[in-house]
């Protein structure tokens, strides 16, 4: 679907490091030095779901094949982006392209790794961030009133846009970011965003970077993250960052044994690739046959034939019906054939929801 989270930051936080784990492949750069990412990196990652390994320990499928998510390594932000400071416009911009923000903050201490303002104070690291975003928001809000105030004269639409934007503009001034706007379900706004974009309208998860020391139960900056994380209505997701590049190549039995001697039940970034899939609003159906079992990937309230278009527009323009089982039946019952001759299969039509970890089969015509 294209969907994609920027990994953003200060520098020397942990970003590219954590990219490196997040692809099991160590292609981006890191170094200790400001802007050693410039060009943003990306890859394609995995979903975790054991529920399709179970699903093809039924089918015994050919191949499996999961949702993903794309991630995007954005170079580390610095105080003064919003003007241009350290290609500060370029970082935006990329920021500007990706649904949702994984903020990864520093919440360890290091004499060997610089911190760009001297300093570790990840509350104050965050609000560095967050405040260029707001103002690179307001410079973007600025350019519309202006073009609108012309046209607010003869055109009622854009008399409206403008009171939005006015309206929204305060409430940035006020250093509250779009995401708490209490305007967001009208047109006006709708239209504004679709064109604009806004980089603090983005759902953000905090990754608070801590040491090996601190893994399993997290340390005092973790603590302060997370009460910030609470009161803005976000996740936070605690990782070390150097000891997941360390579990990059291990096979999944050695994972496991290395999680368990620190103290963890899971990694943080399959925490992170997890909540960040959530974030973004999506939820995966299956369909399973012998060639392969698969996620695929859609809206959470997406109908039955738009669930169908995301295989194929054919599937879509064509829809007749949907042949469905729940994932709980289809384990239950043992497959397709058992859940038919318990009356486990459903015929749903094109109103139908689809659920999360719905089987489906769709029938079409075109």
């Amino acid at each position: 679907m294209g969907l994609s989270i920027g990994i953003i930051g200060l520098p020397n936080v942990g970003k590219s490091s954590t990219f490196n784990a997040l692809t099991k492949a160590q292609n981006a750069q890191s170094a200790n030095y400001p802007f050693c990412t410039i060009e943003p990196n990306r890859a394609v990652v995995n979903v975790p779901d054991k529920r399709l390994l179970e699903l093809a320990e039924i089918v015994n499928p050919e191949r499996v094949l999961h949702s993903v998510v794309e991630f995007v390594d954005i170079a580390g932000l610095v105080k003064g982006a919003s003007k241009g400071e350290g290609l500060g416009n370029q970082f935006l911009a990329n920021i500007k392209e990706c649904d949702a923000i994984l903020h990864i903050v520093r919440c360890f201490e290091d004499s060997d790794i610089t911190h760009v303002e001297g300093r570790i104070d990840p509350i104050g690291d965050i609000e560095i961030i967050e405040l260029e975003l707001l103002l690179a928001d307001m410079q973007s809000l600025n350019k519309r009133i202006e073009k609108l105030s012309r046209q607010a004269k003869a055109d009622k639409n854009a008399k409206e846009a403008l009171e939005c934007s006015e309206a929204l503009l305060k409430h940035l001034e006020n250093s509250q970011p779009v995401r708490t706007f209490g305007h967001k379900d009208t047109e006006a706004f709708l239209a504004l965003e679709r064109e604009l974009r806004f980089l603090s309208n983005k759902e953000v998860i905090y990754g608070a970077n801590v040491d090996e020391a601190s893994i399993a139960s997290g340390n005092a900056y973790f603590k302060k993250v997370q009460e910030y994380a609470r009161k803005q209505g976000c996740e936070v997701i605690m990782l070390c960052a150097k000891l997941e590049e360390e579990m990059v190549g291990m096979d999944e039995d050695e994972r496991n044994e290395f999680l368990a001697s620190m103290g963890c039940e899971e990694s943080g970034l399959t925490q992170i690739i997890r909540t960040g899939f959530a974030k973004l609003g999506l939820l995966s159906y299956f369909t399973a046959g012998v060639k392969e079992v698969r996620a695929w990937t859609i809206h959470k309230g997406d109908s039955a034939p738009k669930a169908a278009g995301v295989i194929h527009k054919d599937f879509e323009k064509g829809f007749i019906r949907a042949e469905t089982i729940s994932y709980d039946d289809f384990i239950k019952y043992g497959g397709e054939a058992k859940a038919k001759e318990a009356g486990a299969v459903r015929i749903e039509g094109r109103d139908y929801i689809v659920q999360d970890g719905d089987v489906m089969h769709f029938r079409f015509n075109v």
